[in-house]
């Protein structure tokens, strides 16, 4: 039968967990850039890889009793301390915020719906009616245009709102 541990094991598994954070953090945010912003839903890459990363890693120490408390404090305070190092190069760094966040895309624009930013994101003509429906509008038309956000969020910008046109996006389609 396996030992449990308490508190401490040492200082191999505390660089183990060090290495598998590190590399494991950098690794979703590759996968999660990879998948598109429909997999965020309202959040940025950063938030929500550290939501699902500290939820793991909690729920992990509190089943694994092979994982001791020292080794979860190391790996919660590396998950946040990447989370701030990241958030602040991304803040600082117009280079590092393209590599870790996406752009927002026009996919609509005064009466002509873009196509190939629609299917780079897997959107459909219903999503665009839900998002105009949910806007407090009847029709496609009523919209001037539709911005699909980095949250994974709609804007969606009637004439009267669009102005002169700064805030949107140019179509990348």
């Amino acid at each position: 039968m396996d030992e449990t541990i308490f508190l401490w094991d040492g200082w191999e598994p505390v660089a183990r967990i060090l290495l598998v954070t590190t590399f494991g953090f950098i690794w979703l945010i590759v996968l999660i850039r990879g998948t598109g912003q429909r997999t965020l839903s309202k959040m940025s890459a950063l938030d929500f890889i550290i939501a699902v990363t500290l939820g793991s890693a909690f729920g992990r120490v509190v089943t694994a009793s092979e994982v001791g408390l020292v080794e979860a404090f190391v790996a919660f305070a590396t998950l946040i301390a990447l989370q701030w190092l990241f958030a602040t190069w991304r803040a600082r760094s117009r280079r590092f915020q393209q590599l870790v966040d996406a752009d927002p895309e026009l996919l609509y624009l005064r009466g002509r719906i873009i196509d190939p930013a629609m299917r780079r994101h897997r959107i459909t003509r219903d999503d665009l009616l839900g998002a105009v429906r949910q806007n407090g509008m009847g029709s496609l038309d009523e919209a001037e245009a539709i911005v699909f956000e980095p949250s994974g969020t709609f804007a969606v910008l009637s004439a009267g709102e669009y102005g002169d046109g700064s805030a949107v996006p140019t179509p990348n389609g």
